[in-house]
């Protein structure tokens, strides 16, 4: 069977949110993830979360809008992008989205653009090269989120600093993440920390 598609939300209506979530909240297809009044700290979540689709009201999103959809498409490119549209938006806008959700749409055809667009997002997933992190990267990560330094960290694991310094390059390529304080959020959403 098919892994759940997650999905994340970023609108600011809380009865769209609702709506949405009563629509597609009880198709063992997807698992709704805690949703974005604002696109402020889109990209932190997309790391952290790694949701499969991104539903989203165009209308949140930074302008120039097409250099903004590149950048969220280059934080998580296996991630399907959907438009969330309830007003008018010129043509050539909805186009760059994979697939829009309109306001006036059924259920029917919500559930059936969102799982179109999670099955396309693991189809590239499932051809993508494995980002899990090692054990032994999972033990660089866990001390990094407490704040140890490269040398602490290879003094208390019995490791050479280059090694440490390795692993720490490993974790930011599969994570995606760069700061020290993002892998602390990421350690402590995977109960690592």
């Amino acid at each position: 069977m098919r892994s759940q598609a997650s999905i994340l939300i970023v609108e600011p209506s809380d009865i769209i949110i609702e709506g949405l979530r009563a629509i597609v909240g009880d198709n063992e297809r997807f698992n709704i993830l805690a949703p974005l009044h604002d696109a402020v700290g889109l990209k932190e979540r997309l790391l952290v979360q790694q949701p499969d689709i991104l539903v989203v009201n165009p209308t949140l999103l930074a302008m120039p809008l097409r250099q903004t959809l590149t950048q969220l498409q280059q934080t998580r490119p296996e991630m399907a992008i959907v438009a969330l549209v309830y007003q008018y938006l010129e043509p050539s806008v909805l186009q760059m989205f994979q697939k829009t959700i309109d306001i006036r749409d059924n259920r029917s055809i919500v559930v059936a653009c969102l799982i179109e667009s999670g099955e396309k997002s693991h189809e590239v997933s499932d051809g993508a090269e494995s980002y899990e992190l090692s054990d032994r990267e999972l033990d660089v990560l866990v001390l990094v989120a407490k704040g140890l330094s490269s040398k602490e960290i290879a003094d208390k694991l019995n490791i050479s600093i280059h090694t440490v310094n390795s692993h720490r390059k490993n974790i930011t390529h599969k994570t995606g993440i760069k700061s020290v304080a993002g892998l602390a959020v990421y350690a402590t959403i995977h109960n690592l920390a």
